[in-house]
């Protein structure tokens, strides 16, 4: 495949920092956007002592202003991977609204902002590839997570709308729906569960989080850019608007 430059939004850490590594390593240009302006920097850093090419830039993903200033910095975008996130666990009537909204922002209206930015340049090229790491919750739904379930949904509605807007340019637009991968945010989320079932947390990766998949195990970062790839590539032309699952089964019961 030729080389690519590849925005990836929220790569500082999890899924993104492994898709950003994976990719450089196939050869592509990675361009490691965070909140976390260090956290983007050690992954640009360890892809480059490895050999690849990445840059990093800040990136807070709920500013509009800042969109715009990393895209005119961060060069011609072959690639964006809407991955930012965040995650909240409690009871819709327990849950701040604050905290909702942001996640909301993050997930759905911040992955929007991105994807609106790097239209024109991609029409200008004739090429684009927009990847969203959404999420099994994108398909089917779990308690106490209204706010992360409801944004993941709407970035499925999202990528269909936009689907049928780039029809008459070689521009995809995909949303990737893993199940549970281990990363910090899942860490996390397994202590929430805990504390809202009163399980122990090897109960809740047990009972809550592989039960569901009859494979019974977590997805690996690897599962993900193996399909981010072929979704970049030319042979993917005519795959768009697809939520893509990841699931072990899920879904097939």
């Amino acid at each position: 495949m030729q080389s690519r430059r590849i925005l990836i939004t929220g790569a500082g850490s999890g899924i993104g920092a492994g898709l950003a590594v994976h990719l450089a390593r196939a050869g592509h240009h990675a361009i490691v956007t965070d909140l976390d302006a260090a956290a983007a920097k050690r992954v640009a850093d360890e892809i480059g002592r490895a050999g690849g090419q990445a840059t990093s830039l800040r990136l807070d993903i709920v500013q509009s202003a800042q969109i715009e200033a990393v895209i005119r910095d961060a060069g011609p975008v072959d690639v964006l991977i809407n991955n930012a996130g965040l995650q909240h666990v409690a009871r819709l009537e327990e849950f701040p609204l604050d905290k909702w909204r942001l996640i909301v922002a993050v997930l759905l209206t911040g992955a929007a902002e991105m994807t609106r930015a790097v239209l024109p340049g991609m029409r200008r090229a004739g090429f684009g590839r927009i990847i969203n790491i959404g999420s099994i919750h994108g398909l089917v739904a779990s308690p106490f997570k209204s706010a992360y379930v409801a944004a993941k949904h709407g970035l499925i509605g999202l990528a269909k709308t936009v689907a049928l807007e780039t029809g008459d340019v070689d521009i995809t637009i995909n949303t990737i729906c893993p199940a549970y991968v281990r990363t910090p945010l899942v860490d996390k989320q397994i202590a929430a569960q805990a504390r809202e079932h009163g399980l122990t947390e090897e109960r809740v990766i047990k009972e809550i989080m592989l039960k569901p998949m009859p494979k019974q195990a977590f997805i690996a970062i690897e599962e993900i850019a193996a399909l981010a790839e072929y979704l970049m590539s030319d042979s993917a032309r005519n795959i768009t608007a697809q939520a893509i699952a990841i699931d072990g089964g899920w879904t097939a019961q």
